[in-house]
């Protein structure tokens, strides 16, 4: 259903640029999914959302289209996991938001988004995943989290939907999905006409690029003096060796203060190309962009089917191959290393185990390595007992003790007294999911939020028995690494 695309087109205004535009039997199908719509609107008083997908040319890059056609201030989304398919998703504009808070956020937008995707007019239910409407976005580390007025626009739990979607599967289709939200005083044809002239406006262009010698000064700053990371340490390991915990993450805050403001786009650009085994991402909300390169999978749900990752322990790689084997092995043996790795694989099989038919997780973790880090990792699958949908399984899962702590009722207290930053979305889940609660959300790690000419950077590390402070406060700087060197020119 919904055919081929009819573009893109080249466009004479110049090389990279192409028209987008809908074939007659599309224009035709969409205008009646969005009369339908319109009825249902009118006969509930609601609002239902209608929905247009189609193929598009495989050399079409979603991001490159959002990143060309976004317009100022507008939500925008990018996400992509380059060595799994050139797998992406990127969505432009937004015609619902879904948003709570408290203990109940992802109930909350779970059950928002399913009466709303089941009441759309869309696609086949047989589309491959992400066809159809979306909603995409993310959630704070906490309940409350990012009341600070640098995470404004990032609420506890924030879905859109988005007017323009773009899919790349991992087996190379692209295809674009146009999203309506009809009202019952809306008429077909003027949602219509708008969802036109949005398609107009696309645009495919490569994407920006860092400029390589920037003038002025970059200012890097801690959020609060790098003493006070060594002090958290030590008592949370005082705390720890009482007895109340067994592991407790603590992160830290660094700014830089640039000569001019951040372009998001061109440092995506050089996240996917630098470190493509990641989940590298772009949120955009407002003035303010949280861009990240994560390492970490929390939940992929494909219809019964569940993938997950234990990560925890790293360390910093080296140019010399040797040295750089030798750091591995080292972090392979280390019993602190393993011990905070093993708290998060046995809390991640304990959290599935009673909603799966079976949970598998690997004998011994593996190394997985990205460009300036390594770290120990164990891939965990299930299969579901019962349907979950992936928003349901998100909160299910957040948060980890990879990102919280062991037991997480004594430590979840403890991490905003000893770190004294609002985390915001740092750490908490982001990604997306379909009308057939098929989706996937990372761990927002090496993340920064980006606002004007201000880029705040996070990093934190798991806190076990006989952590040592210094040692932990430069394994923060080993991974503030991934985004430093290019935000501070």
């Amino acid at each position: 259903m919904g055919g081929t695309f009819a573009g893109p087109r080249s466009s004479p205004a110049g090389a990279g640029h192409h028209s987008f535009a809908l074939s007659a039997e599309q224009r035709g199908q969409l205008a009646a999914r969005l009369a339908l719509a319109v009825r249902r609107a009118r006969r509930s008083g609601g609002e239902t959302l209608a929905s247009i997908s189609m193929a598009l040319p495989a050399e079409v890059d979603p991001s490159e289209v959002v990143c060309a056609s976004r317009r100022a201030d507008e939500p925008w989304f990018l996400f992509e996991q380059p060595d799994r398919g050139r797998a992406a998703l990127a969505g432009l504009g937004e015609v619902a938001c879904l948003q709570a808070h408290g203990p109940d956020r992802f109930a909350a937008v779970a059950d928002r988004w399913r009466a709303m995707a089941a009441a759309a007019v869309s696609e086949p239910s047989e589309q491959p995943p992400g066809s159809g409407p979306v909603a995409l976005g993310g959630f704070a580390f906490a309940e409350e989290g990012g009341r600070a007025p640098h995470w404004q626009g990032f609420e506890p739990a924030s879905l859109s939907v988005p007017e323009v979607l773009l899919t790349r599967t991992a087996h190379g289709g692209v295809r674009l999905t146009l999203t309506a939200l009809a009202r019952p005083d809306d008429t077909p044809e003027e949602l219509l006409d708008h969802l036109e002239r949005r398609l107009a406006e696309l645009r495919a262009r490569e994407l920006p690029l860092l400029d390589p010698a920037p003038t002025g000064r970059f200012q890097i700053v801690s959020a609060m003096p790098p003493e006070h990371y060594e002090q958290a340490v030590a008592r949370a390991v005082e705390i720890i060796g009482s007895g109340a915990l067994q592991k407790i993450v603590l992160a830290r805050e660094v700014q830089v203060h640039a000569p001019r403001a951040y372009d998001p786009a061109a440092v995506f650009g050089v996240l996917r190309r630098e470190f493509p085994s990641c989940f590298v991402f772009c949120v955009g909300r407002g003035e303010a962009t949280l861009i990240a390169a994560s390492p970490e999978l929390l939940v992929r749900r494909e219809g019964q089917r569940v993938s997950t990752l234990a990560l925890a322990g790293s360390t910093r790689r080296s140019a010399d191959p040797a040295v750089d084997d030798h750091l591995g092995e080292q972090l392979l043996r280390d019993p602190s290393y393993r011990q905070e790795h093993a708290i998060v694989a046995r809390r991640i099989e304990r959290t599935l185990r009673p909603h799966a038919v079976w949970v598998t997780a690997a004998a011994e973790p593996e190394l997985v390595r990205m460009a300036n880090i390594q770290h120990l990792a164990t891939p965990i699958r299930a299969q579901l007992a019962a349907p979950m949908d992936a928003l349901e399984l998100a909160g299910l899962m957040h948060p980890t003790p990879a990102v919280g702590g062991e037991p997480l009722d004594r430590a979840a207290p403890l991490i905003p007294a000893l770190e004294g930053l609002d985390r915001g979305w740092y750490a908490g889940p982001v990604g997306w999911t379909d009308a057939a609660g098929d989706g996937e959300f990372c761990v927002a790690l090496r993340c920064a939020l980006l606002r004007g000419s201000v880029a705040r950077c996070y990093a934190g590390n798991g806190i076990v028995a006989g952590s040592d402070p210094s040692r932990e406060l430069a394994e923060t700087e080993v991974k503030l690494q991934a985004l430093l060197p290019l935000l501070a020119g």
